[in-house]
């Protein structure tokens, strides 16, 4: 994952043998699972299953999945919900910072969209559908006074087959993310400059900044945004709750299949996610081909001279949508935490009767132990992952060789595969080996998709941190052992700490990896809440996923307040 010669001077000391293995540790943790997954899905699908007594080679497994007739229903959804996400979270994200960086209200936007990053996807989703559905909040608070409704109206909004409200909870989850990706592009984009000149030359703000800094913020995005369109074509808690059920998307259907009793099924399932990798590497194929058309009707665009003086209803709409997805993040919240504590709240009444706390108090030994659970798992993981990829950077450091296109590419490989492509092999595989029991495969599960996260999180406060330091106490006689240790990581505390509440977010937030991996045997917050989603009662789902979200928010409360805790005598180390 490096390219640069080693440069002279006190980063070039030669790395430990342990160390200088880190880089290869986790490129292992990170791809080999997949690759095992990938291969434990190739099989099944051309007819080698030994579990199930099967030994033959065949394509019946694709013939049934070509067989089932809601096929082309369940690859339309997964191709335009993933496709129309990913576009709407990308056009919101870009008017957004086309039209108000560097102002006073994008810095208000920012506030309110850089926490909702770590907001589970499943509880969002949960909120969303108590928010819009017919009975929902809205619903209520716009009725009879506004919408003459005295009853849930009779409307299919949530699991419509379409899958609108599925695509609206995607867009709404996914602009925070895109945005935090982008406003650390801005810095490497060298935008404020290239702004006052487009500006200088009597341009727009929008126009100047899509004609002169949207080219080279994308060029460093375009990753990212192929996360975005792969997790969207293909994920499965947000599909079960706000996706339509007949057929629902490929992504639910294969997991059906996988938790068929009959085994054949597996089959199908194996051949199910093969598809479902081929969809993905389509569109992510046509997106780009889509960039490159852009690319140059942008150049012929950008030369034509428009100014684009009269671009005010743009910077407004930009503005508008990152707000209402921000405030349909923090409603949905809201109605999650109301129907937790709600006693009887009847129809179009705008709140509930009473409150009380009998539904926590009827579920709280179930959210303990899966809490447990979720708290064992995310944190071995995240400690997994930051000794191995604080053992990377410094192995970076110490070569003096920055990481490549190439190593960024392998970081983000286990965010562009499917889960659904690879997950059910890998779940086959172990049950093959028998060591589909337990704890460790699901930490090394999740650890796939923490890895990715805590990397790029961490990499650049690691690479921004004064080398001068360094220079200093090694001339004191430091070793580079005590220069890491004694230095390094105390001055790094609050990114290191910011990068494992990122990481612990991820693992909460994991539904299928736990779900496969540990044979539905292993409970945890997400998974208990989204098992729910099939029933009827609010007031539970209220419940689970307020927890769900609790158990993200606090340890970014405790990254925040321990630096400042601790380092309150040294201001120079609260960095």
């Amino acid at each position: 994952m490096s390219g640069r010669v080693a440069p002279s001077g006190p980063s070039a000391h030669a790395a430990p043998p342990l160390l200088a293995a880190m880089p290869a540790l986790t490129l292992i943790a990170m791809l080999g699972p997949v690759a095992a997954g990938l291969a434990g899905t190739l099989l099944p699908a051309l007819g080698y299953l030994p579990a199930a007594g099967l030994t033959d080679w065949s394509t019946d497994a694709f013939a049934a999945l070509w067989a089932w007739p809601g096929l082309g229903a369940a690859t339309r959804l997964s191709l335009t919900t993933g496709l129309f996400a990913t576009a709407g979270a990308l056009g919101i994200v870009t008017l957004i910072l086309a039209g108000w960086s560097g102002t006073r209200s994008f810095r208000l936007l920012e506030r309110l969209l850089s926490p909702l990053l770590s907001v589970p996807h499943a509880a969002t989703a949960f909120g969303l559908a108590f928010l819009i559905s017919p009975s929902g909040w809205l619903a209520r608070l716009t009725s009879p006074w506004a919408t003459g409704w005295d009853r849930p109206p009779d409307l299919l909004i949530v699991q419509d087959p379409w899958g609108l409200a599925m695509t609206a909870g995607l867009v709404a989850k996914e602009v925070p993310f895109l945005l935090l990706m982008a406003l650390a592009a801005l810095g490497q984009a060298d935008a404020a400059r290239r702004m006052r000149v487009a500006r200088s030359l009597g341009y727009g703000r929008v126009t100047g900044w899509l004609k002169t800094v949207f080219p080279a913020v994308y060029a460093q995005i375009r990753l990212p945004v192929y996360v975005v369109l792969a997790y969207s074509m293909s994920v499965v808690d947000v599909a079960m709750i706000l996706g339509p059920s007949t057929p629902p998307p490929l992504s639910v259907q294969i997991v059906i299949w996988m938790g068929d009793p009959e085994l054949q099924r597996r089959l199908v399932a194996a051949a199910g996610a093969l598809l479902q990798l081929g969809l993905v590497v389509g569109a992510l194929a046509a997106w780009r081909l889509g960039e490159m058309a852009v690319g140059r009707l942008g150049c012929l665009w950008a030369m034509n001279g428009g100014r684009g003086r009269r671009d005010a209803g743009l910077r407004y709409a930009g503005f508008a949508f990152g707000t209402l997805a921000a405030l349909a993040v923090l409603a949905s919240l809201a109605c999650l935490g109301l129907w937790s504590v709600a006693g009887f709240w009847g129809y179009p009444a705008p709140l509930p009767d009473t409150l009380d706390l009998q539904s926590w108090t009827r579920h709280l030994p179930g959210i303990a132990a899966a809490g447990g659970t979720t708290a064992l798992i995310a944190l071995a993981a995240t400690l997994a992952a930051l000794v191995l990829v604080t053992g990377c950077l410094e192995a970076e450091h110490r070569s003096g060789r920055a990481i490549t296109p190439r190593g960024m590419f392998l970081i983000y490989l286990p965010l562009l595969v499917p889960q659904t492509a690879f997950l059910p092999g890998l779940q086959t595989l172990l049950l093959t080996l028998g060591a589909d029991t337990g704890l460790l495969p699901v930490i090394a599960a999740h650890l796939v998709f923490v890895l990715p996260y805590v990397f790029l999180s961490l990499g650049d406060p690691w690479r921004a941190w004064d080398g001068r330091n360094a220079t200093v106490a090694a001339a004191l006689g430091t070793s580079p052992a005590g220069v890491l240790f004694r230095i390094r990581l105390p001055m790094l505390l609050r990114p290191i700490l910011t990068s494992a509440a990122v990481a612990i977010a991820v693992s909460v937030g994991q539904y299928l990896p736990t779900l496969l991996v540990g044979g539905g045997r292993v409970s945890t917050l997400t998974t208990e809440a989204v098992a729910l989603a099939s029933g009827g009662d609010r007031r539970a789902i209220g419940v689970w996923g307020v927890a769900q979200t609790a158990a993200v928010f606090l340890p970014f409360a405790l990254a925040l307040a321990l630096p400042a805790l601790i380092w309150r005598h040294r201001r120079g180390l609260h960095g």
